[in-house]
């Protein structure tokens, strides 16, 4: 695995026998994605962590899809998570938390991150079907997992209420992508300063 980290921005690479993912992320950008996995309803996911956290991904995935598409979605969530800890460097000058609700038509879903250090994940979504098209709903539990255990997040996501599962799923998208520009940003109160009392994150 390789990693560049320029400004807030981080190149990873990261190759096993399952997976090969190359991911360029910009936390300053204007919401700009590419996206080469061969997985398109995540495609479509992260298409909208991109759009509504201004920041800009660019992925490209060759994954054991012949299998399913189990390693590829989880390593593609780790390989996320590796590159938000890069970008964000020690953390001075961030807001830290962020909180967003986000509706679409029955469905609203709310994702809260602390960007603690500390990973962990509680996921209340109780999809209304376990397949969207072809692909596994289960899978995205996977995906948040590996965020979380490599970017070091603390990551509540509630789905709320929603009758139609592209609707609970996109919102939970939304709002974290969201949240997490929210907590990502700089707070000009804050600059130079550990968002901790413990002197680091």
């Amino acid at each position: 695995m390789t990693v560049e980290t320029p400004h807030r921005c981080a190149h990873i690479e990261r190759n096993t026998l399952e997976t090969q993912i190359h991911l360029r992320l910009d936390l300053d950008g204007n919401g700009q994605a590419h996206f080469q996995t061969g997985v398109p309803f995540l495609e479509h996911m992260l298409d909208q962590i991109a759009r509504h956290g201004l920041l800009d991904l660019d992925i490209t995935a060759v994954g054991d899809l012949h299998i399913d598409a189990h390693h590829t979605v989880e390593d593609l969530g780790i390989t996320l998570g590796l590159a938000l800890a890069a970008a964000l460097g020690d953390k001075r000058g961030i807001r830290r938390y962020g909180h967003a609700y986000v509706p679409l038509d029955e469905a609203l879903s709310r994702v809260v991150i602390d960007l603690s250090g500390r990973p962990g994940l509680i996921y209340q979504v109780d999809f209304t079907r376990e397949m969207i098209g072809n692909f596994d709903v289960e899978l995205f539990r996977e995906f948040f997992q590996g965020v979380v255990n490599h970017a070091g997040m603390t990551l509540h996501i509630d789905n709320l209420r929603g009758n139609n599962a592209h609707h609970q799923a996109e919102t939970i998208f939304k709002a974290f992508g969201r949240a997490l520009r929210m907590a990502v940003e700089p707070d000009p109160r804050m600059t130079g300063i550990m968002p901790s009392t413990k002197g680091s994150l």
